[in-house]
């Protein structure tokens, strides 16, 4: 961090600061319209035949038809009795076993009947809810905001004693707290006048919240612990602050940019929910390193001394910290053979990842969720395939008009009847009526009967979608079954053989979009996953200027990368922990190991330079490997456990998908944190010497410090050391 910059912040600490409010005053109105054009889709690849055929079919105007109903409230008897009233047959009613009442309308029922059933159910104080993917999805979504919301007030007084420990009194707590809400602040101001002009999630808000809080914790309590050790040697406050934003500020610089880079790979998945994390992370890292480096400083200088206010007057000090850096300049074949041991195990179980994101958006929910019980008992009822047909999209060359083009749809409604694993086919030809009366009515020919015309609206819109039919095909499997997803890529391969040439046909819905999502992202990841290693290479190499050290950093994380994914096989795919067996969700598994591989940074970018401060001057390897692990590691393993309590508190979701969030995250920040910063790290360096950083070049050690390094040179050390 520039000196002169550093210095201007600390002299002119109030106008900094009320530069800074009047920002933050001034973009709360942007920053509260964020999700005004943010999309809650995005799950797909935006140009694939599978989107065109979705797109289509959310232009078909159909015609309203009673949904199934999940009944609760009211004991079976009273439901049964409200349908008679409703003339509404009790073959229709099917109980569940966790209490509630599942209504499956039969074709016969009209609208009207359905809607006078729901207002009875009101007016005697029941509650209904459509059991369909839409009210399924918005449960989901429901429930995630809502974890968002508990998980943070959970959170609160664990992260006030974790705070406190690890930043040693009350002032300095309000630090980090006020990096993160001016970062998070900024970050979503810049994303809603950026989301106008590109298409983003709406689930960016979270991931910038999430980052926010944790580097703004991380960062104010690396550049916060430098300062106050400067005050300890006595220091004025102005020098402290340079001294800290030249050492802890500068890499904390280096650690932001590797996040940020590291996060905005995410770009490579290439549909708006990647871009939208990308984004959105990248954006909240440069507001918080922005905030870091102008609003921290302006603030320690105004705090100064006070900043100890509420601390305890006498910290016990356990040598916890000695113990681990003596171990690790003794015996630093012990930590590198421990750290082995610990992570590759589950690192050999890493490649076993499968991911798929599930079409039937129930599975996300708990097993004990009525409206999960509810679809599970349609699929009993009506078949599998039933909550997600398959819309065949056919646009044809021809004008509906013509005998031909309805032709050529009993064509492909017989082969898709022909085909196996088709439960039931929707067609026009279900009307009865021949091709050429088809055309005539289209062409307005012919009379149409009311009926007939409202039969024919599920399958065309002559005005919104000209020269384009659909045709729908249930599966005999379920939405997640593999063969439904085959069977979608059968139709799609055979459309064309089928259908005169020039006609553009493909297969949409929910099974068809998340098909194509899931083959984008497995196909995305390694570029993702390599894009993020070569930006910790380079970060890495550019920061310490050691291509060892940053090859080094590179391989183990990758190492991290693979133990958590092998604990999330264990866990997630096999079922343990209360963990339902079943993929890993491909929304959330790539932001995992970009996470991992930025948040990595922080700490080994903090550890590296502080080990190369005494490289400087001269001091032997194992002494700098004694010093930054006994200074650092109580502050990185405190900043990591922050970061594992804010993960962990997402534990409370019914949903699997945000406990394995929960779970891949704090394992990653855990062994990263406490194996291989703590342990793997320094006991590499210690064995690899002189060699360690190159090719940066290590300065001689003079006889005076080399003597100093056997057990008299330790105690002086020790007690120097202020952890």
């Amino acid at each position: 961090m520039h000196a002169g910059w550093t210095r201007f912040t600390v002299r002119s600490r109030w106008l900094v600061i009320m530069v800074w409010v009047l920002l933050i005053v001034a973009t709360i109105p942007l920053a509260m319209q964020v999700t005004r054009h943010l999309t809650a889709n995005g799950f797909d690849n935006p140009r694939s035949e599978a989107r065109w055929a979705t797109d289509q079919l959310s232009r078909l105007n159909l015609p309203p038809a009673p949904d199934p109903l999940l009944i609760q409230g009211l004991s079976q008897g009273r439901v049964i009795a409200i349908a008679q009233d409703a003339h509404i047959g009790r073959q229709t009613l099917h109980p569940l076993h966790g209490g509630g009442v599942l209504y499956v309308p039969s074709p016969q029922t009209s609208v009207s009947t359905s809607r006078h059933f729901e207002r009875l159910i009101t007016a005697h104080h029941g509650q209904w809810q459509d059991v369909t993917q839409g009210s399924v999805g918005k449960t989901v979504a429901h429930d995630s905001a809502k974890t968002l919301a508990l998980s943070g007030v959970l959170a609160i007084p664990f992260l006030a004693v974790l705070l406190f420990a690890v930043f040693g009194s009350v002032a300095a707590i309000a630090l980090p707290l006020i990096i993160a809400v001016a970062g998070s602040e900024i970050a979503l101001s810049v994303i809603t006048l950026v989301e106008t002009h590109i298409q983003l999630s709406v689930f960016l808000t979270d991931i910038v919240s999430f980052l926010a809080l944790g580097v703004g914790i991380d960062y104010a309590l690396f550049i916060s612990t430098r300062f106050r050790q400067a005050l300890d040697r006595g220091h004025g406050v102005e020098e402290a602050v340079v001294e800290s934003m030249r050492h802890a500020g500068r890499s904390v610089l280096y650690s932001g940019i590797a996040v940020a880079l590291a996060v905005a790979t995410l770009l490579l998945g290439g549909n708006a929910y990647w871009q939208g994390l990308a984004l959105g992370g990248a954006v909240a890292i440069a507001s918080v390193l922005l905030a870091t480096h102008s609003l921290l400083p302006a603030v320690m200088a105004v705090m100064g001394k006070h900043l100890r206010w509420g601390g305890l007057k006498r910290v016990p000090n356990w040598g916890f910290w000695r113990f681990v850096g003596r171990l690790s300049v003794d015996k630093p074949w012990w930590g590198l053979i421990l750290s082995v041991l610990l992570l590759v195990p589950l690192a050999l179980l890493g490649p076993r990842m499968q991911m798929r994101t599930p079409a039937n958006l129930a599975s996300m929910l708990p097993l004990n969720s009525p409206i999960r019980q509810a679809v599970i008992l349609e699929q009993k009822i009506q078949g599998p395939g039933s909550i997600a047909p398959l819309g065949v999209v056919m646009r044809f060359a021809t004008p509906l008009s013509q005998a031909q083009t309805w032709s050529a749809v009993n064509d492909v409604t017989a082969h898709l009847q022909n085909l196996s694993g088709v439960k039931k086919v929707s067609s026009p030809r279900d009307l009865g009526v021949p091709p050429g009366g088809l055309a005539a009515m289209v062409g307005h020919k012919l009379p149409e009967p009311a009926a007939l015309k409202t039969a024919l609206s599920n399958f065309i819109n002559p005005h919104a979608i000209p020269r384009t039919v659909v045709v729908y095909v249930v599966a005999t499997t379920g939405p997640d079954n593999p063969a439904t997803a085959h069977l979608a890529a059968r139709i799609d391969h055979q459309l064309p053989r089928w259908l005169p040439r020039g006609t553009r046909a493909a297969v949409g819905g929910q099974v068809p979009i998340l098909r194509s999502f899931n083959t984008l992202t497995a196909h995305r990841l390694p570029w993702i996953i390599g894009a993020a290693l070569i930006v910790a290479l380079i970060v890495l190499s550019i920061a310490t200027g050691s291509i060892m050290q940053a090859v080094l950093g590179v391989v183990f994380d990758a190492l991290v990368a693979l133990a958590t994914a092998g604990l999330l096989v264990l866990v997630v795919q096999h079922g343990l922990w209360g963990f339902q067996a079943q993929p890993l969700d491909s929304s959330i598994t790539p932001l995992i190991f970009v996470l991992l591989f930025g948040l990595s940074m922080d700490y080994e970018v903090i550890l590296l330079h502080r080990i190369q401060e005494p490289l400087r001057t001269g001091a032997p390897v194992s002494r700098a490997v004694y010093s930054g692990v006994s200074t650092t590691g109580s502050m990185i393993t405190g900043a990591g456990m922050i970061m594992v309590v804010v993960f962990l508190s997402l534990m409370v979701s019914p949903l699997q998908v945000m406990k394995t969030l929960a779970l891949g995250l704090s394992f990653a920040v855990l062994v990263d944190t406490w194996i291989v910063r703590s342990l793997l790290v320094p006991s590499t360096i210690v064995l690899l010497g002189r060699a360690s950083y190159w090719p940066w070049r290590i300065p001689s050690s003079d006889p005076a410090q080399q003597v100093a390094s056997e057990s008299d040179g330790w105690a002086r050390e020790d007690a120097r050391d202020p952890s």
